[in-house]
């Protein structure tokens, strides 16, 4: 009989073959703990305060290099600014990225891929203070622009510019409602680039009053209080932890296309054609691959803004082809009276799932799809888009949770049927008894594999959208990643893939047939018959279809 290779492999030959994935996936743990720098890194600046009475949308201030602004105030709420006649609408907060470090000039790389910069106030406690609201809506003139080495300067180009809105959220304690006491004031979000293609940016943000002279006029501005000074946290991907990122992708992308070659090879030199189960591992590994392709090269010589958008297509495919595999892995080996061998059986698993990814990728799109045009739109500016971007957040995890626990429970059905129907096998004789012994042992430690996976992906998963929120949060959650955990996760999602197609492709081997035909039952003939015939695809397959028919 000739079956997959984890059932006609033999056990040194396995034993190599599980130790060197082992050894790949140490070796993708120690890359990320060893090699790769922190994922990323933040940049607070303060910012520098320019006065321009004449103040022009056409003019670029910034407080570094040859023309920039000389008049800066320091402290806005000095009463000899006031006496100056300097408003707010003369001042121009100015952030020119990034600040020298030692005396020397840095500039960014395009290994660092991205730029998300989120806003902070300093609102000074004043008790005479009448015109302030914790909860005031600010609205924000930004520009921000860009230079290259070479460049003069002076010479900045318009990257974007954009008027926002964002939505205070300050608070006081009783004993700080004191005389120099700052409000606690939330984080709001500024903008977010795809991609950091250029030396030097530049951020120009005015808040700008106007009072209603007539009722049905809308204030602006007027609520913020004793406004001191504006902070930015600027926070990007380490360029470190990008080139290794890369250089796994590298490695994976040629390996995981080479098995699959070698794989549809095999299953087209069968007689039969291809099973279910045979189909979903070559979806599985077209997603990994095209999750696995280095697209970030591409950012080291074009503008690619896109980029962010294009990886969460490409890892949103890859969770939907995984969790789908995962529910028809399970399902193919469940032994119930239900036909398999058909998508058709697993509509509703496949359903759910696809329904997920699709609400993820809507709301991926109201956000970083609408940025692509305004780097300034954020859906967490507003109560409303706020309160959805934590329950689609939330959601998720508690369906990616309730996915883990429904995954656990097929998997323990599979292992308490397998079980029972053990009980026939002392009835077999020697030589088919130790071949399904061994299948069912090697089957069940897979089964267990594809179990820690689904674990550690869903860790992964809940981790990455705690870690895209948690600039955004209104509580001050504090997470500490490693760069292992991201390559160690990344690494085994390729290996057991690996794994998969590697083991369960047809083998050309045939198992030696049993001598003793005396000896031979009515039930394992029936064993026999099952498993050779051409629609099975392992001897597995054909004892969990025995137990379905019983």
């Amino acid at each position: 009989m000739a079956g997959a290779i984890i059932e006609n492999l033999s056990g040194r030959k396995l034993g190599i073959l599980i130790m060197f994935l082992l050894l790949c996936q140490v070796v993708c743990f120690l890359v990320g703990a060893l090699i790769a720098p922190a994922p990323s890194s933040v940049l607070s600046v303060l910012g520098t305060k320019c006065v321009d009475k004449q103040y022009s949308r056409e003019k670029w201030y910034y407080p570094r290099g040859k023309g920039r602004c000389l008049h800066r105030i320091s402290d806005p709420q000095d009463p000899e600014v006031a006496k100056q006649g300097i408003s707010a609408n003369h001042i121009i907060f100015t952030f020119q990225i990034p600040s020298p470090k030692d005396n020397q000039v840095l500039d960014y790389s395009r290994w660092q891929q991205n730029l998300i910069a989120m806003m902070h106030l300093d609102i000074l406690y004043k008790e005479e203070e009448a015109e302030f609201d914790p909860n005031a809506l600010m609205t924000i003139e930004a520009r921000l622009g860009y230079r290259n080495k070479g460049d003069p300067d002076d010479r900045w180009t318009e990257y974007a510019t954009s008027t926002e809105e964002r939505i205070l959220d300050c608070s006081i304690s009783p004993e700080h409602r004191k005389a120099e006491y700052m409000y606690n004031c939330s984080s709001v979000p500024l903008f977010e680039l795809g991609s950091l293609h250029h030396d030097f940016y530049l951020l120009n943000i005015r808040l700008p009053i106007h009072t209603p002279k007539e009722p049905r006029d809308h204030p602006t501005n007027v609520y913020l209080g004793a406004l001191t000074d504006m902070w930015v946290a600027f926070i990007h991907q380490n360029g470190g932890f990008t080139k290794v990122w890369v250089s796994l992708k590298t490695v994976f992308f040629p390996t995981i296309v080479g098995i699959m070659v070698w794989f549809w090879r095999r299953i087209s030199h069968l007689a039969r054609p291809p099973l279910l189960l045979e189909y979903m591992l070559m979806v599985l590994g077209a997603a990994l691959t095209l999750l696995n392709c280095p697209l970030e090269y591409l950012t080291l010589a074009f503008d690619c803004p896109w980029m962010t958008v294009v990886s969460d297509i490409r890892q949103g495919l890859f969770y939907a082809s995984l969790l789908s595999f995962w529910l028809i892995f399970t399902g193919e080996h469940l032994m119930d009276d239900i036909e398999r061998n058909n998508v058709r059986a697993y509509w509703r698993h496949l359903s759910a799932v696809l329904g997920g990814c699709l609400c993820l990728f809507i709301f991926d799109m109201c956000e970083r799809g609408v940025q692509l045009s305004n780097p300034f739109y954020s859906i967490w500016v507003t109560e409303i888009g706020t309160n959805l971007a934590l329950a689609f957040i939330i959601l998720a995890g508690v369906c990616a949770g309730l996915y883990f626990c429904f995954l656990s429970y097929m998997i323990w059905k599979v292992f308490i049927n397998i079980s029972k129907k053990r009980q026939s096998l002392p009835a077999m004789s020697s030589t088919r008894r130790l071949h399904y012994e061994g299948v069912i042992y090697r089957f069940k430690v897979l089964m267990l594999a594809t179990l820690l996976c689904a674990a550690m992906t869903i860790i992964g998963f809940i981790l990455g959208q705690v870690s895209e929120g948690q600039w955004s949060w209104d509580e001050n959650i504090k997470l500490e990643y490693t760069s292992a955990f991201f390559t160690g996760v990344y690494g085994m999602w390729n290996v057991y893939t690996f794994a998969l197609i590697c083991l369960y492709a047809p083998s050309h081997k045939r198992w030696p047939k049993d001598q003793d035909t005396q000896s031979s039952t009515g039930e394992e003939i029936e064993f026999s018959r099952l498993a050779t015939e051409p629609s099975e695809m392992s001897s597995i397959t054909g004892y969990v279809t025995k137990a379905a028919t019983d």
